[in-house]
């Protein structure tokens, strides 16, 4: 049966919504940035450019380094917006966009997230390198999809035992990383934890303006976790979604993240941008390697 024009949304173009993207736009190796500008901080060490485009905050550029083909997208803030990025580069893929029915042969994707974060360990300084192990879904986005197979109920158990974790709020979800591509990735240079993903900057992360939190106490719960040496070790907004999406599809994903903050101790990069270039550049020859 075709998908129905309402679910499956393509522009006049034959591009898929949001993303402005056809199949012949993205390459199977994919880099995620949150923000827009590091996506030409990433495409200026491209041998060559092909394809360029933005719509919204989703800006894509799709060119080769080192002889390998790749493709670059902004995805914006938030697993609100890793939901349609993740499902409009499946359908471009799986999803046969004239007849609109699922492929019979599907592609995975090889899905890699590089972003900026605060650690949550006083062990883990700024201008570090973090590769999520898992990510702690605290945002329950996760929740609208049939998940019993990805999730980890042992993990996520005890996380809430040990947080007193609020009934009110969305049941956390564990999702692993893809291994093979997290080996490619790690070095003496990348510490390894659980990456926790929030669905805001301020309440949802603890911090305190001029609104009280629900728990006042939850960053020092979530930084005392331990569950098997399993520790949380960073937190943003985006690489549970990543993963989670990925593993249903069938796609590889891992998030590596630059500290530029330690919520243990209270201290900022001196050089936010310094770290972030290291990082791509340090990235970007583990993928081609």
């Amino acid at each position: 049966m075709s998908i129905k024009q309402s679910e499956l949304i393509l522009n006049p173009d034959g591009s898929v919504y949001h993303l402005n993207l056809r199949p012949e736009h993205i390459a199977n190796t994919i880099i995620f940035v949150g923000d827009q500008d590091r996506v030409d901080k990433i495409s200026k060490h491209f041998d060559s450019i092909e394809f360029t485009t933005q719509k919204r905050e989703f800006k894509t550029t799709t060119g080769t380094y080192k002889n390998k083909r790749l493709s670059v997208i902004s995805t914006g803030i938030g697993p609100d917006n890793i939901d349609i990025v993740l499902n409009e580069l499946d359908a471009l893929v799986n999803i046969d966009l004239e007849t609109r029915k699922p492929k019979e042969n599907l592609t995975s994707l090889t899905i890699v997230r590089i972003g900026t974060s605060g650690s949550l360990q006083a062990d883990i300084p700024v201008d570090s390198f973090v590769i999520g192990s898992h990510g702690l879904d605290l945002n329950g986005m996760l929740h609208s999809y049939q998940i019993e197979t990805i999730s980890n109920p042992a993990i996520e158990d005890a996380f809430v035992k040990h947080t007193n974790w609020s009934a009110k709020k969305s049941y956390p979800i564990v999702i692993e990383n893809n291994k093979e591509l997290a080996n490619k990735l790690k070095s003496e240079k990348t510490h390894l934890g659980i990456t926790a993903t929030a669905g805001g900057f301020y309440g949802p992360q603890g911090r305190i303006l001029r609104l009280a939190l629900q728990d006042h106490n939850l960053n020092h719960k979530i930084d005392s976790f331990n569950f098997n040496e399993h520790r949380i070790t960073n937190l943003e907004m985006e690489t549970s979604a990543i993963y989670g999406l990925s593993k249903l599809l069938g796609h590889k994903a891992c998030s590596i993240n630059a500290i530029i903050a330690n919520r243990a101790n209270g201290t900022f990069s001196k050089n936010p941008g310094k770290v972030i270039a290291n990082l791509i550049e340090y990235t970007l020859d583990k993928i081609v390697k």
